[in-house]
């Protein structure tokens, strides 16, 4: 746990959200998502190379929660999305099926939202999605998450996400997902 001068914790408004240089702060970002979500060393290489990937793709922007000190304990990070992109390819028959696949045109993709355990509950992740959604040319954003209910889709469903497709199983996850939609702006609630 990160301690301040005079040994108090940070509270959440120590915490600035802002633009983050995502590439440049890769490691760092994957080593947050490495203890929020459980992942591998092996896992975490496969990653660094998706998420250098995806900068490159046009309108793909990030942002960072940060301590004073600079330590970065959370990110998201999304794009407009694009049909020709794997995970479009991988949900667009459960979207199909379930009479929504009109949701891959014209929407902001939350790629990635992780929060290291240590800042969770603090309002750090509902600040993040909702700065990084305000700025979106697209009406509404999609994303997918763990099938399960967990803080994260308990956060997504007081924003105003739906399921819009349940379950939806992506090659070697071993857990199905929910690909989740909202319009925006996203609630404040």
């Amino acid at each position: 746990m990160l301690h301040l001068a005079g040994g108090r914790t940070p509270e959440p408004e120590d915490v600035v959200v802002g633009s983050l240089d995502l590439a440049a702060r890769v490691d760092e970002a994957l080593a947050v998502q490495a203890v929020a979500f459980g992942l591998t060393g092996e896992e975490i290489g496969v990653r660094r190379h998706i998420v250098l990937r995806h900068l490159k793709s046009p309108g793909a922007r990030a942002l960072g929660a940060t301590t004073p000190s600079g330590r970065l304990v959370g990110f998201v990070y999304g794009m407009p999305n694009d049909r020709t992109h794997w995970w479009s390819t991988v949900v667009q028959p459960y979207l199909r099926a379930a009479g929504q696949d009109g949701w891959l045109d014209d929407s902001f993709v939350i790629t990635e939202l992780h929060v290291h355990p240590d800042f969770q509950n603090r309002g750090i992740g509902r600040r993040l999605i909702t700065t990084i959604t305000d700025s979106a040319d697209q009406p509404r954003s999609i994303l997918s998450a763990i099938d399960t209910e967990s803080p994260a889709r308990a956060l997504y469903h007081s924003l105003g996400y739906r399921d819009l497709a349940r379950p939806v199983l992506f090659p070697s996850a071993p857990s199905p997902y929910a690909v989740m939609g909202a319009p925006l702006p996203l609630s404040r609630r």
